[in-house]
């Protein structure tokens, strides 16, 4: 029986955990912290449960064929809430669009705004549709792109949907009113995508939430991260936390196990979920590292960062959904000034999670609980967050106050607790601070990213946000899939 060590046990390290130990390897997950679930923590403090990181589960089909392969259905551990509307998105003017996959209110909403683009919608969905069947129904997010041929194949496909636009660029193709060109096109920012240069592959994700809707898991999301933790165990896997490892031992060219606390864990395979910069560049230390080193790095786009504030407040505000997106009236410039600018800009987008209008037991009675990610730029910026996180967060509450109608809201706060980039750094080994690595850009997706398989070291593979096909919970739990392909053409 063939060991395996994955490092790390978010989504990406414990889909890959349960789909190896039900293969029948012996695996171990050794995760830094003291819970399981990398990104996906959650905290309760004075009777309110707040999730840390995803807030929303899509595609829950691919959930399910991670349960499948261990014998075992979500539905016996989850209580999946469908949610309709999916978002409140309100726009610049105030005016707001309750997006779902209805599409006859889609339809008439629009309307009001441009009676040609709801005249659109159709095509547009349909559009989406055909990308959505060569990433999810044939599997291309499941195929691992370890060479070019493979990436070649795929070329003629994404010039027939069109997948080579920009996603706010296609968008554009179809739609006239900025609103509509938003609300198609910002999906790409859930994953750390700037929309105005991710691949419109990406728009895939306007037929997934049609087609499959979106959810919540009752309790929260940390309770999807439960439910994989007791499946894992329950077929055998074993989890070391409050672990963190210090080194991908290796051998020459191969990876034999890793460093962790102090003590060394071989293995016959070796799974980083961590961060991949982090993987390359701070946990290996052989010189046999050619592919992805220092330079490298240096030269690739990273993603954004985010401050995330989590509100427990002693009072309701009815005209937040479970879902409302806040969006700036200086868009496109505010979007360029997170990505490329690197400042700290006065104005703010913002998503507002608020899972009590779903599940009450989040909160006291009568309660909220509030989670508020507003994008930053990430620490390539000269920001000092230990001084500007208190101001910030005062800043982004008097807005809520004052812009957007929550009366009375800082004096109604009984918890408050602010994430910034370098928390992220610290906490999550997140390099320069984003949580979500690489920027999503063409050059930087599919071959062009930190292949599932390791391009150095033989036994060494990467799951998660970092490798193919990207971030967001279906794309890491593709990733799974393609890394266990991977492995298992490895060692037929």
């Amino acid at each position: 029986m063939k060991r395996v060590t994955v490092i790390g046990s978010g989504f990406g390290g414990l889909a890959i955990a349960i789909r190896l130990q039900a293969r029948g390897y012996e695996v171990t997950i050794i995760e830094k912290n003291e819970m399981v679930g990398g990104h996906a923590y959650q905290f309760s403090e004075s009777g309110y449960t707040f999730d840390m990181g995803p807030s929303l589960v899509t595609a829950p089909e691919i959930i399910e064929r991670i349960f499948n392969v261990a014998g075992e259905k979500s539905g016996d551990y989850l209580d999946f809430q469908a949610l309709d509307p999916f978002y409140r998105i309100y726009f610049h003017d105030k005016t707001y669009i309750d997006y779902n996959g209805d599409a006859v209110k889609m339809k008439e909403q629009m309307a009001k705004f441009n009676r040609k683009d709801a005249e659109k919608y159709d095509e547009f969905i349909e559009n989406s549709r055909k990308i959505y069947e060569e990433v999810i129904v044939k599997g291309l997010g499941a195929v691992p792109f370890t060479n070019l041929s493979t990436m070649a194949k795929f070329v003629p496909k994404a010039l027939k949907i069109k997948a080579f636009h920009t996603a706010f660029g296609l968008a554009s193709k179809y739609f006239e009113d900025f609103r509509h060109k938003f609300m198609f096109s910002f999906h790409p920012l859930f994953i750390g995508g700037n929309p105005f240069r991710v691949p419109a592959i990406y728009l895939m994700i306007s037929y997934l939430e049609k087609s499959g809707g979106v959810w919540f898991t009752k309790g929260g999301m940390y309770s999807l991260v439960t439910a994989l933790k007791n499946v894992f165990e329950k077929i055998g896997g074993k989890i070391i936390t409050g672990t963190p490892v210090e080194q991908i031992l290796t051998d020459g060219n191969k990876a034999i196990g890793v460093k962790a606390g102090g003590m060394d864990y071989l293995s016959d395979i070796v799974v980083s979920n961590a961060d991949v910069t982090h993987t390359y560049g701070a946990l290996i230390k052989s010189d046999k590292n050619k592919k992805w080193t220092a330079p490298k790095f240096d030269s690739i786009k990273y993603s954004m960062g985010t401050v995330v504030i989590y509100l427990g407040v002693k009072k309701k505000y009815p005209q937040l959904l479970h879902h409302t997106l806040i969006l700036s009236p200086r868009y496109k410039e505010l979007i360029d000034d997170i990505f490329d600018n690197n400042v700290l800009p006065d104005d703010f987008s913002m998503y507002l999670h608020v899972p009590t209008r779903t599940d009450p037991d989040m909160a006291p009675e009568g309660c909220e609980s509030i989670y508020v990610l507003i994008p930053v730029t990430n620490m390539k910026a000269n920001i000092d967050w230990k001084q500007m996180s208190r101001p910030f967060t005062n800043k982004v509450i008097n807005f809520l106050e004052a812009e957007f109608d929550l009366v009375d809201l800082r004096k109604n706060i009984e918890v408050e607790r602010t994430y910034t980039p370098l928390d992220f750094s610290l906490e999550r080994n997140s390099y320069l601070g984003t949580p979500w690595g690489m920027e999503p850009v063409l050059l930087q997706t599919a071959y062009f990213r930190p292949h599932n398989k390791s391009e150095d070291f033989e036994n060494l593979y990467l799951v998660g946000a970092g490798t193919h096909p990207g971030g967001g919970i279906p794309g890491v739990m593709l990733s799974a899939e393609a890394t266990e392909n991977c492995i298992i053409e490895d060692n037929k």
